[in-house]
């Protein structure tokens, strides 16, 4: 993206260039552009740093730098010559820089403190001043490096680029694109991935914790969190800070976090909010990695909190710490070699297989209540509270490595960076399911202290980024632990066919009735009748079992009187270890895993691989099966991109809406012209209309289009009316033009703003709309439907989320339950439809490509048995003032408000 493709031609860097950042290690720091301020810290800085890393950058001696030097290095103007500085605790350890040398090249250059080399801090600069020369109009990079300067050689080649190189007087020069490649982002990705997952890691896995505001009094907060440590058996040392006690629980006290002797990984912090800052640079100062603050009093409390929350993880970030909350429960770790209740909940939920994520205290212990009563299990558990920084996407980067976490749960009470989510969760959900409950899902709403952006886009495409990325969307708890407990204790199906074995045929039909609604088919029912016995209910396990045309069987016990179900619990227990297939089950009524249905867990688990889950109803068993049926579908179904992408002209799309916004850099709709020659550069062909606005222009338009076309009006309030009675069609001749011009303006109101044209007449078909926007927060969205306003209104749409694999499109067009009409319904004619979901992937493609297209719509697209003709469209363009929030950079998110980008 140029500087002509934002609109924006400054000496002053655009806001999204500052923003805070993670490092290799996990720790955070701040990066922005230089300014001719910081002349003091460059100086200070430069003290720092080491002889050979001075020689390495400047090629010879340089011990200090004239004021000549710090003026050139910290005046800039952005544009021809960009620089950055990353900060820590307020003090500069790197900067990196460009300078124009040609059009359409730099040279680049970076120089890092000597103890903070090796935390990736060379990655990060490289891709912060990739993009900022891509919205400069920088094509190339180039660099000289010392030949035995490896670490910078290596930052180079180690980036995704195709870097070119060669020897040349002592130095080696480097030369290379900054296009960002799918390699590049891969990288890019890769380092996201690792250095989001280690920032989490030392949160579960601390060597040593301080609760700071730890008290004496019962019924405190602090008071339980000690407790809750010392009680959950933590392996690691506790320390307690409280400046106004000797001791407390037994534990000795400390005045402050500097007092404690060892080191501290984590610091537990439930203090007044207003005293929360003080406790940030007490623990910066003693080396702290993350904060877990229960504290409230921060953005859930109205403007003043959200000002308070907003300096916490300012502040903390800038030190180099991350922070989970404020305002949360807190976190749990039932690995035994761990075993850390960092939390407010007395309940230590069992060792599992399972992660839970949620933001709500309150709504974390009755979570922890119901894992602990269904025999579920978890791994790990965090309550996010306000999610001012640590969110569900650091979770899920931590959890797609932890091999003990087989299975993710996710209560979402807000998405703060729904495009980064759906990145991580499509690669996620290939390793592991994600399961999750989203609240707010009619409504939109958020809690109190959740600060998000608001979505644009429709809700359905939120729903439809969660199905395309994999996750499995319930809508209630009960739903998510039903799911869960299959997921995490039976094997995948295969497919949708189900046996129901049970001893009551009322429930039987039950569970039939509930497998038909749910997209599964019975192949097999089996009624042993009431007075089965547990060798009847193996026999008839093991049939349907050994069955190849069953996926999963279902099975249903309600025993006669004064019978304890032990031996088929046993049977089904066996076979449940044993089998290939998932084994799900209605027995005694009982809920979760009972210990009956069990399997010991060599791995210390609660219930181990080959335990049968059991529902309270068949209709809960059978809904729970489906949905991971559709995991399991999707799974199998490939996630390859489309093979036709190669045809399209990026490069001559992105320069038509480059100048056209230089021209108009506020943005504005494109004309008839416009859209033609963009939509081509995608291979969509734009039928092209004549407006007119008298009789004696209609005629000459008809003439000059060879006859056989529509007179139609094209005002909004007209063209979508189910009567169409603002279109003429198959006018032949100069007098049948005058029939339709005069019928249409009697029949019209106010004729004089009906914007009528004239075009040619298209081929039978079923009208279709394909149409995109770009979300502020979201990115691109896509829907396709029928055309016309009672589907619309009916909300037969389809979304998704570009960039589409190869099936999305074929998906969205057989998804709308209009989608018959495409198909020869009620005998009618089999429409092209590869050509349908071709035009759907290049709009999604043109989407993806150009965000300065804030919004396309092909409202009428006959759909016919060879071809699709495009009868119409309507495109706005913009500038991009902030990118996406998954850019061709790492950085973290913000809270509304701050300058930094979400």
């Amino acid at each position: 993206m140029t500087e002509a493709e934002t609109g924006t031609l400054t000496t002053e860097p655009p806001k999204h260039w500052e923003a805070d950042v993670l490092l290799r290690d996990g720790r955070t720091a701040h990066i922005r552009p230089i300014r001719a301020t910081d002349a003091e810290l460059m100086v200070e800085f430069y003290s720092r740093v080491s002889d050979q890393s001075k020689y390495y950058r400047f090629f010879a001696p340089m011990p200090k730098l004239s004021d000549k030097d710090v003026a050139r290095f910290t005046q800039v103007d952005f544009v021809g010559r960009v620089a950055f500085v990353l900060l820590v605790g307020g003090k500069m350890i790197a900067v990196g820089r460009y300078d124009t040398v040609a059009p359409g090249e730099a040279e680049v250059a970076f120089l890092v403190e000597d103890k903070h080399q090796g935390r990736g801090i060379g990655q990060l600069l490289l891709e912060h001043l990739a993009q900022a020369g891509r919205e400069r109009g920088i094509e190339r990079f180039v660099a000289e490096v010392l030949p035995d300067n490896h670490p910078m050689i290596r930052t180079f080649k180690d980036a995704g680029y195709q870097v070119a190189s060669q020897y040349d007087d002592g130095l080696v020069s480097l030369e290379f694109s900054i296009d960002p490649t799918d390699t590049a982002l891969d990288v890019m990705e890769q380092r996201e991935h690792r250095a989001e997952s280690a920032s989490i890691e030392k949160f579960f896995n601390p060597r040593s914790v301080a609760v700071i505001g730890a008290s004496r009094r019962q019924d405190t907060i602090g008071q339980a969190l000690v407790r809750n440590l010392v009680l959950g058996d933590f392996t690691g040392r506790v320390y307690a800070v409280n400046p106004t006690a000797d001791a407390v629980s037994g534990l000795p006290a400390y005045a402050s976090v500097a007092e404690i002797p060892g080191e501290v990984d984590v610091a537990i912090v439930a203090v007044p909010a207003d005293a929360v800052q003080d406790v940030v640079l007490d623990c910066a100062a003693k080396g702290v990695h993350g904060l877990v603050v229960i504290s409230s009093g921060f953005a859930e409390t109205g403007e003043e909190g959200r000002r308070r929350q907003r300096q916490l993880v300012g502040l903390s970030r800038s030190y180099g710490l991350r922070l989970i909350g404020p305002n949360c429960l807190g976190v749990i770790n039932t690995d035994p070699e761990v075993s850390i209740n960092a939390s407010l909940s007395s309940v230590m939920p069992p060792r599992g297989r399972a992660g839970f994520f949620c933001q709500s205290g309150a709504l974390g212990s009755a979570i922890l209540e119901k894992v602990n009563n269904r025999g579920l299990g978890l791994t790990t558990f965090v309550s996010a509270g306000n999610r001012a920084d640590v969110s569900g996407n650091d979770l899920l980067q931590y959890w797609e490595e932890d091999d003990s976490t087989e299975v993710v749960l996710l209560y979402l009470e807000s998405i703060g960076n729904p495009r980064k989510f759906s990145r991580i969760a499509r690669r996620v959900s290939r390793r592991k399911p994600i399961i999750a409950v989203r609240s707010g899902r009619t409504t939109q709403g958020v809690p109190m202290g959740h600060a998000v952006r608001k979505i644009a886009a429709p809700s359905q495409s939120v729903d439809a980024m969660f199905r395309q990325a994999g996750v499995i969307q319930v809508d209630t708890l009960e739903e998510m632990f039903d799911v869960a407990q299959l997921l995490a204790h039976q094997p995948l199906p295969r497919g949708r066919r189900v046996a129901v074995v049970g001893n009551s045929d009322a429930l039987g039909l039950l569970a039939a009735d509930a497998a038909a609604g749910a997209g599964l088919v019975v192949n097999k029912q089996v009624a042993l009748g009431a007075e089965a016995t547990a060798e009847d209910f193996e026999d008839a396990l093991d049939a349907a079992i050994d069955d190849p045309e069953v996926d999963a069987v279902a099975a249903i016990y309600i025993p006669p009187l004064n019978v304890s179900g032990e031996d088929v619990a046993n049977v089904l227990a066996a076979i449940g270890e044993q089998s290939d297939k998932p084994l799900v089950s209605t027995f005694l009524g009982a809920e979760g895993v009972p210990e009956l249905l069990r399997v010991p867990d060599v791995a210390g688990s609660t219930a181990g691989r080959g335990s049968v889950p059991s529902y309270p109803a068949v209709e809960a068993a059978v809904r729970a099966l489906a949905r991971v049926v559709e995991y399991a579908m999707w799974l199998r179904t490939p996630d390859t991109p489309p093979g036709d992408l190669e045809l399209v002209d990026r490069p001559a799309a992105k320069k038509l809406v480059a100048e056209l916004l230089i021209e108009h850099p506020t943005g504005r709709d494109l004309s008839d012209a416009e859209q033609f020659e963009l939509l081509a550069c995608y291979g969509i062909d734009l039928w092209r209309t004549r407006p007119v606005s008298s009789l004696e222009e209609a005629r000459a338009a008809g003439a000059e289009l060879g006859w056989d076309v529509v007179l139609k009006a094209t005002a909004p309030h007209l063209r979508d009316r189910p009567d169409l009675a603002h279109v003429w069609r198959n006018i032949d001749s100069p007098d049948q033009m005058d029939d339709a011009w005069k019928s249409l303006r009697e029949v019209i109101t106010d004729p004089g703003k009906a914007g009528f044209v004239v075009q040619r007449n298209a081929p039978p078909g079923v009208p279709v709309a394909v149409a995109s926007i770009e979300d502020p927060l979201f990115g691109p969205v896509i829907s396709f439907g029928i055309g016309g306003p009672l589907t619309e209104l009916l909300g037969d749409r389809a979304f998704r989320i570009p960039p589409l694999a190869e099936h999305d499109a074929q998906d969205m067009v057989r998804e709308i339950k209009a989608s018959p009409l495409l198909f020869g319904y009620r005998g009618s004619e089999i429409v092209d439809v590869e050509e349908v979901e071709r035009i759907v992937r290049r709009v999604a493609q043109l989407q993806y490509d150009v965000p300065q297209i804030r919004s396309l719509s092909l409202p009428l697209v006959l759909a016919g048995q060879s071809g699709c003709a495009v009868l119409g469209s309507t495109i706005r363009i913009e500038p991009v003032l902030d990118p996406r929030s998954d850019w061709f950079v790492r950085r973290l998110s913000s809270m509304p408000g701050d300058t930094l980008p979400d």
